[in-house]
């Protein structure tokens, strides 16, 4: 068992053509993992992309290996396995050297080859704009549909092309910015990675909106600051009443909310600009051992401070369809200032920063059910809305049409609505009770014929909110949808069945 600082030193060993006293620094502090990995496979990967990268320099002017270095690095983060970590090692290598993926499969394996070979399909279309993008779209999403880690190493090889941004040309670096926030940033929080989501939008923020970039560092960042001094006094208050109770922490800490986030979040009508209407600036994250614990914690917490009525979230009970779970508390803490505060376990803490990636992490994913499409890949089910892409577009060739599905059903946010009995539904945003019947089931959207809304009759035709209780009425009499119902019908599944059901009678 190899933790990712033995795996980190792998990939930093001498290579090849260096003196084996020679060594290049040990990064340092990163998370454990709890898979196995092969160092000699790792150490024999490294050389392999050295060597055929020799030569090479970035636009920064650095040795060439060490982009593909760092994307691995950001994988064995995200404590993925040993043949993704290779295979960001490798992933610029059939496109940039004279090695090709024979040669990438005779040294490491099919596997290997297969997620080198689909990284490599993603980078032939360059980004014109969304609307030039479609076609890219389809063969991101048949990857993903293949082998979801295909994406996870085309999101770490983006972080690092963000973070060298500058050295590009200015209509270039717009260029990548505006494809990382229309498209990864989206896909990384349809697939539950708020970690990767927040270094993506942030990276990009100061290219795509640079004077709203200079509005938050200059006149916003300050008052994060002040919030932050106020957090860590009740973080030490915090961890005196734990201690006092015999609970176990894992950590505590403030986090500020990401820029571009509130920048989102500030623009809305509703706070106009105004950062004092913002209550979770700053959130405080307490990391516990135990579900209960995080009970616990929750209780104790509103012994001490009064909380904001309305403000109690229980993900755990009710986790967020991309598998996020956490308990969140909004209280009037010391001097009756308000801080929102976030419980949950490590394991959550990793599922709510890495995503799909955490599956990897804590062994959910058998080995066997890892392999590529054909040989048992078996995606979660949580994963099922890509799958849905890929049989959409056999059925959707107008490119503009497949875009407009894709804005609705991917690049929207989403909202979270429940069943009655409790059941959480994912729905892109301005959904209605159409959408959410076809979301359960085919019959239930054919033979609707009416909703309850939170106890209350409602149109098929209401937009739904997040929290929102939905019950559908049927009638096993309907012949078929109205035809009326795609003029309020927002996703992709309900419009499709609507017009065949519509066609066949």
């Amino acid at each position: 068992m190899a933790s990712v600082d033995d795996l980190i030193k792998a990939i930093k060993q001498n290579s090849s053509n260096r003196q084996s006293s020679h060594r290049l620094p040990i990064i340092a502090n990163l998370r454990k993992s709890n898979h196995n990995v092969d160092l000699d496979m790792i150490r024999l990967a490294y050389d392999f992309a050295e060597q055929a990268h020799q030569g090479q320099a970035r636009k920064s002017g650095e040795p060439y290996i060490e982009h593909p270095l760092q994307t691995a690095i950001t994988l064995a983060k995200m404590g993925l396995d040993q043949d993704t970590i290779i295979a960001g090692l490798l992933h610029d290598v059939p496109e940039d050297t004279k090695f090709n993926l024979v040669d990438v499969e005779k040294n490491f394996g099919p596997e290997v080859a297969n997620l080198v070979a689909g990284i490599t399909k993603l980078g032939i279309i360059k980004y014109r704009g969304i609307e030039k993008y479609a076609e890219n779209l389809r063969k991101m999403f048949i990857s993903m549909a293949q082998d979801i880690r295909i994406i996870l190493i085309k999101m770490a090889d983006r972080l690092h092309n963000l973070k060298t941004l500058k050295y590009l040309p200015p209509e270039k670096q717009k260029r990548i910015a505006q494809e990382s926030l229309e498209i990864y940033a989206s896909i990384a929080n349809r697939l539950g990675m708020g970690q990767i989501k927040g270094e993506i939008e942030d990276l990009a923020f100061p290219y795509v909106l640079p004077e709203e970039y200079r509005w938050m560092k200059e006149e916003i960042l300050p008052k994060i600051e002040l919030k932050m001094e106020h957090v860590e006094q009740v973080i030490k208050t915090i961890r005196k009443e734990l201690a006092k109770n015999r609970i176990q922490i894992v950590s505590i800490h403030g986090r500020p909310k990401r820029l571009y986030s509130l920048y989102k979040k500030l623009i809305k009508p509703h706070y106009n600009r105004d950062v004092s209407k913002i209550y979770d600036l700053v959130a405080t994250r307490i990391i516990v051992t135990s579900v209960a614990d995080c009970y616990k914690v929750l209780g104790i917490l509103h012994q001490l401070w009064k909380p904001l009525p309305g403000r109690i979230k229980d993900y755990i009970a009710q986790p967020k369809p991309n598998g996020y779970q956490s308990l969140h508390t909004t209280i009037f803490g010391p001097e009756g200032k308000i801080v929102e505060l976030q419980i949950r376990t490590n394991k959550m803490h990793e599922q709510a920063e890495y995503g799909i990636a955490a599956h990897w992490h804590y062994k959910e994913w058998d080995k066997k059910n890892k392999k590529i499409a054909g040989k048992g890949y078996t995606p979660p089910e949580k994963l099922k809305w890509i799958q849905d892409l890929v049989n959409w577009q056999k059925e959707i060739q107008d490119s503009q049409q497949y875009l407009t599905s894709l804005t609705v059903d991917v690049f929207k946010n989403r909202i979270f609505v429940l069943t009655p009995k409790g059941d959480v539904i994912d729905l892109p945003e301005e959904a209605t009770p159409v959408d959410f019947a076809y979301h359960v089931h085919t019959y239930i959207g054919d033979h609707c014929s009416g909703s309850r809304i939170n106890g209350q009759i409602a149109s098929l035709d209401t937009v739904l909110k997040n929290g929102d209780v939905v019950e559908i009425i049927t009638d096993k009499n309907r012949k078929a949808p109205s035809r009326d119902w795609l003029k309020f019908a927002k996703t992709q599944a309900a419009r499709g069945k609507i017009r065949n059901r519509a066609r066949n009678h």
